[in-house]
């Protein structure tokens, strides 16, 4: 249990109404602030949270999506993208079972479009994950092992344009990805990894697919997962499966993937879904099969990481909740200010982390306030916040 290429049980759904308040950040004046989950649902939802004066946080609305999810699949498996640019403001998800990707405006929060890929595109086992730049949305279908072009258009719709049939070295399906400029980096759940070049809209392979570091020293019992990429495009960092906290950076200044370097980091269990602050100095680490939160200190020079900090043990392990899966930030300045961090569970949770930093240490304390219901989702693992970090 907790191998990436493993789905996780549908839950029945809870239905309550919520309002928190937790402290730590607050809105912007000029546009709301949002926190967005991806519900996966049997009927699919996606909920929005504002954020107000003073950090309170209040279940706005939950959207219907129209489509259907599966309560679990890949915990890299990003399923909520969100777009903040000069023309059009839109949150995208996935519908797993379904395969529709729709699209949700911001400004009404109505769902605007929802699209299908090809045919052959599925992911009904393990989810639909997403990644986008300003330009083009991709979507891992990690059922059919293909990665789905499409092109960004007004009103928060999407064009087809095509797809790309992938696999890992070892079969295995994907899972996380990452972009910067023309690179977009994957990961198959199976240890092995690759880039592709973007540039004309459809992924094209560089011919660097392979084994991480980690997984050929510990014969295949620690492997990438999910996937960052440092602001200046310099590095790919990727948070590992394990036993422990492990995360791997690859130097991909080149256009491609350099041999992974591993930065054993702690006792935590597992290392699944990451994050870097704005501010690229801290790095944060879901432990997913554990119970609580990893910051690592990272050069981003040098892209080399060091141990940090670590939260004590999240509220509610075992009890309401049995993973801990993707990162939002509260803030796109600093440290980020706080971490929300998606729980999952027969009823689903999120968790609030407030990041301390001072003298070159950080602190991890989950606030009082915390956890906040996801009143709609029996198995959250994706969540994302508007506006976005800005890479």
């Amino acid at each position: 249990m907790g191998m990436s290429w493993t789905s996780w049980p549908s839950r029945a759904v809870a239905a309550l109404v919520l309002m928190c308040g937790v402290n730590g950040f607050a809105a912007g004046a000029s546009q709301p602030q949002y926190l967005v989950t991806n519900d996966d649902g049997i009927l699919n939802s996606v909920t929005f949270y504002t954020v107000g004066t003073g950090g309170l946080l209040t279940l706005k609305q939950q959207v219907p999506t129209g489509g259907f999810g599966i309560a679990g699949g890949f915990f890299s498996a990003n399923r909520v993208s969100v777009l903040n640019s000069a023309s059009q403001e839109c949150v995208y998800a996935s519908d797993a079972l379904t395969g529709t990707i729709v699209g949700i405006d911001l400004s009404t929060l109505l769902v605007d479009s929802s699209t299908f890929g090809s045919a052959a595109d599925s992911g009904s086992a393990n989810g639909i994950g997403l990644a986008m730049n300003s330009q083009y949305l991709y979507a891992a279908f990690t059922t059919s092992n293909t990665i789905a072009t499409f092109q960004l258009q007004p009103g928060c719709s999407l064009t087809f344009i095509n797809d790309v049939s992938v696999a890992g070295l070892q079969g295995g399906f994907i899972n996380g990805m990452a972009i910067s400029g023309n690179i977009l980096v994957a990961t198959y759940g199976d240890g092995s990894i690759e880039s592709f070049n973007i540039a004309s809209g459809t992924p094209l392979s560089n011919g660097d697919q392979q084994n991480s570091s980690a997984y050929l020293k510990s014969q295949g019992a620690t492997y990438p997962n999910s996937v960052e990429i440092t602001e200046d495009g310099h590095f790919a960092l990727f948070g590992d499966t394990s036993t422990s906290t492990v995360v791997e950076v690859s130097n991909i200044s080149s256009g491609k993937l350099d041999p992974t370097v591993v930065y054993p980091l702690g006792a935590g269990i597992s290392s699944s879904n990451i994050l870097l602050s704005p501010d690229e100095t801290l790095l944060y680490i879901s432990n997913t099969q554990g119970d609580k939160i990893t910051a690592a200190a990272f050069d981003k020079s040098s892209g080399k990481l060091s141990t940090g900090c670590v939260s004590g043990k999240i509220k509610g392990y075992s009890s309401n909740w049995s993973y801990l899966a993707s990162l939002a930030l509260a803030t796109n300045s600093g440290t980020g200010g706080a971490l929300y961090v998606a729980e999952f569970g027969g009823t689903s949770y999120i968790g609030v982390v407030e990041v301390g930093s001072s003298g070159g240490t950080c602190t991890l304390t989950e606030l009082t306030g915390s956890p906040i219901l996801d009143p709609t989702s029996p198995g959250l693992l994706s969540i994302g916040t508007f506006p976005p970090r800005s890479f």
